[in-house]
């Protein structure tokens, strides 16, 4: 089947062509005025040797056709169809994202957790060919979105994700962590990152267990600690939260036991602030995964005939550049029809 891929740029034959055929016309015209300013055009023809009348002609027929098929080239002609293969390489990324109550402080802007969702959809935003997925957890874990190449409904999960999504409080940083390390699909030889986003107050132990343990399974463990050391009260929709004695509660970054974690998951610890410094780190860290081909994909394609037209149009604008106005003077002589 032939088509063009962008035939709305033929109307450019339609606007360019008229004009250029009315400059040819007014140019002739302005000539023929100039000539008999000088007398008799038929004596001041006889009296220019060489002088040729379809020269001029040609090179104009010969310049149209250039712009036509200049336009054509651009209208990018298709024809017959081609197998493209796309060969996809990737890493398999589960993030697991800590919504206790303690992720609404806001010693980072807006709020703990609204900057570590803006943190993970631009990571998504960034993927191409990994896979990724989403849990949540507090004294408990549950899985969001199972590990998957669809962004799109990545980034809708993630917008769905609050406080309120796991009624157990707390920081189970060993849950968060074992939910993870049985998200990953059964592929080998691919980096499989565990990145488990919190402010590290875990109230249940084990953490570093666990991290060991996906460590042994080839896994990764990457710690995003978020807030501050100074710590901040947390604002509910009733107001700051209380203990029982009526103090306001002050949430504190725990970077020390991040780090550990991190370090026995053979991963790193990244701290989330107000600047996008933490989003350039995590995305160093990943990169440095080992990548496998996860798929390949393949898509039948018009094929482009562009390069004949072009070839068509070398041919055409050389033979107007070689073509003179003129008679050329070493055949002027040669006429193989004289009488003798």
């Amino acid at each position: 089947m032939f088509r063009f891929a962008s035939s709305e740029v033929l109307y450019l034959l339609l606007l360019l062509l008229p004009l250029v055929v009315a400059l040819y016309a007014y140019s002739t015209w302005r000539k023929a005025q100039r000539e008999r300013l000088f007398g008799d055009r038929k004596l001041l023809h006889t009296l220019s040797p060489g002088r040729s009348t379809w020269r001029p002609l040609t090179k104009f027929l010969l310049c149209c056709l250039a712009l036509c098929l200049s336009v054509l080239i651009l209208a990018r002609p298709q024809y017959g169809t081609r197998t493209v293969s796309d060969h996809r390489k990737g890493i398999e990324a589960v993030i697991v994202l800590d919504v206790s109550n303690s992720m609404l402080a806001d010693d980072v802007t807006p709020t703990r957790l609204d900057r570590c969702k803006l943190l993970v959809s631009t990571l998504i935003e960034r993927m191409q060919n990994d896979k990724v997925g989403l849990a949540v957890f507090a004294g408990e874990a549950y899985p969001q979105l199972p590990i998957t190449n669809d962004y799109v409904s990545a980034k809708m999960f993630l917008e769905g994700i609050t406080t309120g999504m796991v009624s157990l409080q707390g920081t189970n940083i060993a849950a968060a962590i074992n939910l993870a390390s049985r998200s990953f699909t059964q592929a080998k030889d691919v980096g499989k990152a565990i990145i488990i986003i919190t402010d590290g107050e875990d109230h249940e132990g084990g953490a570093i267990e666990a991290a060991e343990a996906a460590a042994k399974a080839g896994q990764r463990v990457y710690m995003l600690g978020v807030g501050s050391a100074g710590g901040a009260q947390i604002h509910t929709a009733d107001g700051v939260l209380t203990d029982g004695s009526g103090a306001p509660v002050v949430t504190r970054l725990n970077e020390d036991m991040c780090r550990e974690v991190a370090e026995a998951g053979k991963g790193a610890y990244i701290h989330i602030d107000n600047s996008n410094l933490a989003q350039d780190q995590l995305q160093a860290q990943l990169g440095q995964l080992k990548q496998k081909e996860s798929g390949v994909s393949e898509t039948t394609a018009l094929d482009e005939q562009f390069q004949a037209v072009a070839l068509i149009l070398l041919i055409v604008l050389l033979v107007e550049l070689f073509l003179r106005e003129k008679q050329n003077p070493l055949f002027i002589r040669l006429n193989l029809f004289r009488k003798p």
